[in-house]
């Protein structure tokens, strides 16, 4: 998601006329009526001393080299502005921008109000240089100057030199605030300027952090992860836009992908419950005899860490096989709620498991490789997460889990197959997922060096919105009661004896000679995972269990 691509540095030019604006997005499907309850899909959300609403009808303001900056098309009486948005020419138009007001209570908390207007205004980067005579239609990136105790949340945009009016925007009083990050790179003049998306750095179920939408201009060379705007925080424990158990079924089955696995997948998916029925056996250390698993998982330890002491094996007979290809009639999607983004965001990632991992593909060039060991093992948890905006119940933007990493791809950019339902495609063997069909690899594009991710369309699916179980949803207390296997933290897979990395050494030996380090250099830069020797641990043990997702 992040990094700056090409269309960033093109034609410098200030004007609008030869400017190409982004179309705005809208989902293939209008949305339901959610069932109702709390103040999920209500438009405003209460965070505190706050009063909080997204607006996405944007207008623009000036475009750039590329890119284009907005400002709210209309704020609701009694909301103020907190700053303008700013995005790349080449996608379609899927922002917005929070807009505030105090709450009624907020005098009461706190002498001071919540949200003031600025002081002043410094002017931070202009292209009227560009201009000869007449720069009435240059471009103007505004920093508002906030009184003492209080934190400009953006920045302001306008066309001409004329200093904006102070009513355009507030500022939010510094306890109110949490701290941001740079995310993704919108705007990239090198020394001149440079434009990001941010995003809260508090993230995943216990962040409180509230993206407000806006931009952070950074006109110094040196390049800082930590961004100079802060944002919004949540001070509102009860959470109470997050979605109760009724309008998570609703969202699941109107947003529900349909996993699509390769046409030549050996290694499908199942069900926990069907892997346990079909001989799938709990291991103790030094003990050399597996015992068979409950259907529900009862007998296997739960809660602890992952000590070595347990795992989980393939049958110890000859259903072995069998059952390492899995069973696709059996097989649904295990769903984990939780809040995002100070709970403005629910996050419904999407589990899937598969009994086995099949071994990794290596291409070089022209070339490609099936290996026979690498990337082997019992038991594959991979996952999907789905994040859908509290205000509206609108579908956001999907993660797509690849191996050690992913990344968030925006509804916009997302292939639907049946209203607001999209499609993940899951990976040959390895079961990552993508939003589109093709061959991903996971190491140099440029090269063409890497293990090979083949993904396509087939008979072979599972649509999620109709097989499913919501496994866990911390913040409904007992709502939603666990599985017992959910609580088994140590490996779903055996350690192995073989030398995986053999296997890549011997495909080594064949390049050329000028070529062959080059190639090691790049395998040896890919995940450590790729090379591991022990099977996987379960959702739980995932770092974006209550963390959010790696990106």
């Amino acid at each position: 998601m992040g990094g700056c691509s090409s269309s960033c540095c093109g034609d410098q030019s200030g004007a609008d006329a030869a400017v190409r604006l982004p179309k705005p997005f809208q989902l293939p499907a209008p949305l339901p009526a959610w069932p109702q309850g709390g103040d999920f899909a209500k438009g405003v959300i209460c965070i505190g001393e706050l009063y909080v609403t997204n607006v996405t009808e944007l207008q623009n303001i000036w475009s750039f080299s590329g890119a284009t900056f907005y400002e709210p098309k209309e704020v609701p009486d009694g909301f103020h502005c907190l700053g303008h948005y700013a995005q790349q020419n080449d996608r379609p138009l899927q922002g917005f921008l929070l807009v505030a007001r105090e709450a009624a209570s907020s005098q009461l908390i706190n002498s001071k109000p919540a949200l003031v207007k600025p002081l002043d205004y410094t002017l931070v980067w202009t292209d009227a240089d560009s201009y000869e005579d007449d720069n009435s239609e240059c471009g103007c990136i505004w920093s508002p100057s906030p009184p003492e105790g209080y934190e400009a949340l953006g920045y302001v945009v306008t066309r001409g030199l004329k200093k904006p009016s102070l009513e355009i925007v507030r500022c939010a009083r510094h306890d109110l605030t949490d701290a941001c990050e740079n995310f993704r790179s919108v705007l990239n003049m090198k020394s001149s300027c440079q434009v990001w998306n941010t995003r809260p750095s508090h993230r995943g179920m216990t962040g409180r952090g509230i993206p407000v939408g806006t931009f952070f201009c950074q006109t110094d060379s040196d390049i800082s992860e930590e961004s100079g705007i802060p944002c919004l925080k949540n001070f509102d424990l009860n959470l109470r836009a997050m979605p109760n158990l009724d309008q998570i079924h609703a969202l699941i089955e109107h947003y529900g992908p349909t996993v699509f696995f390769h046409p030549q997948e050996t290694y499908l998916p199942s069900s926990v419950s069907w892997f346990f029925e079909n001989g799938a056996t709990l291991h103790k250390k030094d003990i050399k005899m597996g015992d068979a698993i409950l259907a529900g998982g009862s007998n296997l330890p739960a809660g602890g860490t992952n000590d070595g002491e347990y795992w989980i094996d393939l049958p110890d007979d000859d259903r072995s096989e069998y059952v390492k290809v899995g069973n696709l009639k059996s097989a649904k999607l295990y769903a984990h709620v939780k809040p995002a983004h100070g709970g403005t965001f629910t996050d419904i990632a999407m589990w899937v498991f598969c009994p086995f991992n099949g071994p990794a593909t290596i291409k070089v060039g022209l070339a490609s490789f099936a290996l026979q060991k690498v990337g082997r093992h019992t038991g594959d948890w991979e996952h999907f997460t789905l994040r859908v905006s509290n205000f509206s119940g609108e579908l956001s933007s999907i993660y797509f889990s690849e191996h050690s990493g992913g990344g968030w791809v925006d509804a916009s950019d997302l292939e639907f197959i049946s209203g607001n339902k999209a499609i993940v495609y899951s990976s040959r063997n390895g079961h990552a997922s993508y939003a589109h069909p093709g061959c991903y690899l996971q190491g140099s594009e440029k090269l063409g060096v890497g293990m090979r991710n083949d993904v396509a369309r087939s008979d072979l699916s599972v649509d999620s919105s109709t097989r499913y179980e919501v496994i866990s949803a911390e913040y409904l207390g007992d709502t939603v009661v666990e599985p017992c296997w959910l609580q088994y933290m140590r490996e779903w897979g055996p350690a192995v004896t073989y030398n995986s990395r053999s296997e890549v050494d011997t495909v080594l030996s064949f390049l050329p000679f000028f070529l062959r380090f080059t190639v090691e250099a790049i395998f040896d830069s890919l995940p450590a995972e790729l090379y591991e020797e022990e099977g996987p641990t379960g959702p739980k043990e995932k770092d974006n269990w209550e963390g959010d997702e790696r990106c």
